[in-house]
């Protein structure tokens, strides 16, 4: 079996060792049931110590038998589905490095050893439609395990297994239905490891949710806050790892919101304890501007260029911008990339959750947090109120454009921090956090144009040193000033509207 990347998704059943394997053949959908094909499969399985990669849903398993015989490694990807990445046996029974480094955030440098062993006798029976087409695997699995730490015997059952291939995700509920009149039962574990090894505890940082609990405490709500955005975080570094487009924005977002959580709550937090957090969060933040921006202008600019009429697009402008913008993207995923590889960013998984397990408040952390939470978001109310004066004062385009910036970065910590009180706020905090929001995405299109602005004005020049024509890249400059003269017209309007409604609410 060579490299393969994909998304698997199944259903398990308990069943009885004498249960009779029904006729599917008869379901809705299915035209026949191909002969079964016989498979001994056999799987080890790897973890830490502490069985971090089952915490976390995940599944690391060296397997010989059948067609897919390989290294396999399983990552949650939503109800009944999980992404399976496949690797080569190769010669060595050391689990890849390409792996490894899948699960590094999770492992975090602890070993990946074997902790269980299973042996399936499968019989598999293949779901056709008319034209001969797979639609569904179903398998009829005679099982034995043994958990490798201790002395525990070896474990037997038997159950079906149902793996959609090309046919409609509905076709699982067929086969739902008919494996249940057969006498089977959803399978009560997750998966063959998990009923060798027992269900494990979450990781650590899944903390539960505050939502719908006024009377959450400080400590429980900052611990609720941190554990949610950590997950985000973990979740899309598999997403980056994955190379999915969204996800390197996504985790941007994620250690924006554990910063601005840690600032927010700053006032009740031992600093000597939080203050070197934020400062890797914003480090882990900034190695992935470079990609962001890049992914950001490169998308807007050739939106912008296929609006034009195509007399204003002179030279070879479209594939200039691609070029760069494509370059700049590669150079700063490669930067993330090797943040999310580093020790430094295992360092900083482990403080977050350190703090979640114990924030370091030095007050109020038994209060009720709705009785606290008002004079916090007062406070990032000021610091908002405060960047605007300095914006308004600016003597120049330069400093009123840097301004700007900041007003928006003071926008986007107030409205992270009333979403984050909306649960012991309720109606009040999500009206502070939709205004704001507002606010920010006005102030986010034009700190936008600021970073487009700049960056054609280098490519101009290089366009220029080269011999291009550049009228097209010079009337994107001149459209994207006009776009910031709206925004910054749009955001007084939306400030006055805000001051007006919010002012004296937040006054304190």
């Amino acid at each position: 079996m060579g490299r393969s990347h994909h998304d698997e998704i199944e259903r398990k059943y308990d069943v009885d060792v004498a249960m009779v394997f029904p006729n599917l053949a008869e379901m809705d959908g299915v035209d026949s049931v191909a002969q079964p094909r016989t498979f001994q499969l056999e799987a080890e399985y790897f973890d830490t110590p502490g069985l971090d990669l089952a915490r976390s849903g995940v599944t690391l398993r060296r397997r010989t038998g059948g067609d897919d015989a390989g290294w396999h490694l399983k990552l949650p990807a939503g109800p009944d589905t999980r992404t399976e990445i496949r690797e080569p046996l190769g010669p060595s029974p050391e689990v890849p490095e390409i792996l490894r480094t899948r699960v590094h955030t999770i492992a975090r440098g602890r070993p990946l050893e074997p902790v269980a062993t299973v042996r399936t006798d499968r019989r598999e029976y293949p779901l056709l439609d008319a034209q001969g087409s797979v639609l569904a695997l179903v398998s009829d699995d005679n099982v034995r395990a043994r958990r490798l730490a201790g002395t525990e015997d070896e474990m037997v059952w038997r159950e079906w297994e149902v793996e959609l291939a090309r046919g409609p995700r509905d076709l699982l509920d067929a086969v739902h239905g008919q494996l249940l009149d057969a006498g089977a039962s959803p399978a009560s574990a997750s998966s063959k490891l998990a009923r060798v090894l027992g269900e494990p505890p979450p990781a650590r940082s899944a903390h539960g949710s505050t939502s719908g609990d006024p009377e959450a405490s400080v400590q429980q709500l900052l611990s609720a806050q941190l554990a949610r955005y950590l997950a985000r975080l973990l979740e899309q570094d598999a997403g980056v790892r994955a190379e999915q487009a969204e996800a390197v924005h996504r985790l941007r977002i994620a250690a924006r919101r554990l910063r601005s959580t840690l600032t927010t709550f700053r006032p009740l937090l031992d600093t000597s304890v939080t203050d070197p957090v934020r400062d890797e969060l914003r480090w882990l933040g900034e190695s992935f501007a470079e990609a962001r921006d890049a992914q950001v202008l490169r998308e807007h600019l050739h939106t912008v260029l296929a609006s034009e009429p195509a007399e204003l697009v002179v030279g070879p402008v479209s594939a200039r911008l691609d070029d760069e913008l494509r370059a700049e993207y590669e150079a700063g995923r490669e930067t993330a990339k090797q943040a999310l590889d580093s020790e430094r960013f295992v360092r900083l998984l482990d403080a977050v959750e350190e703090l979640i397990a114990s924030p370091p408040l030095q007050r109020d952390g038994h209060r009720a947090a709705r009785k606290t939470m008002p004079g916090l978001l007062a406070r990032d109310v000021k610091r908002l109120r405060r960047a605007v004066r300095v914006m308004e004062a600016a003597q120049n385009s330069t400093d009123r454009d840097s301004a700007l910036h900041e007003a928006r970065k003071k926008a986007k910590r107030l409205r992270y921090a009333a979403e984050s009180a909306t649960s012991v706020l309720g109606k009040k905090a999500r009206t502070l956090a939709a205004d704001t929001k507002l606010l920010q995405e006005t102030l986010g299109i034009h700190q936008d144009t600021v970073v487009a602005r700049r960056r054609l004005r280098e490519y101009g020049m290089r366009a220029h040193l080269s011999g291009e024509n550049t009228f097209t890249i010079g009337r994107l400059h001149a459209l994207e000033q006009a776009r910031a003269e709206r925004a910054e017209a749009e955001f007084v309007a939306l400030w006055d509207r805000f001051i007006a409604k919010h002012a004296k609410r937040w006054d304190r």
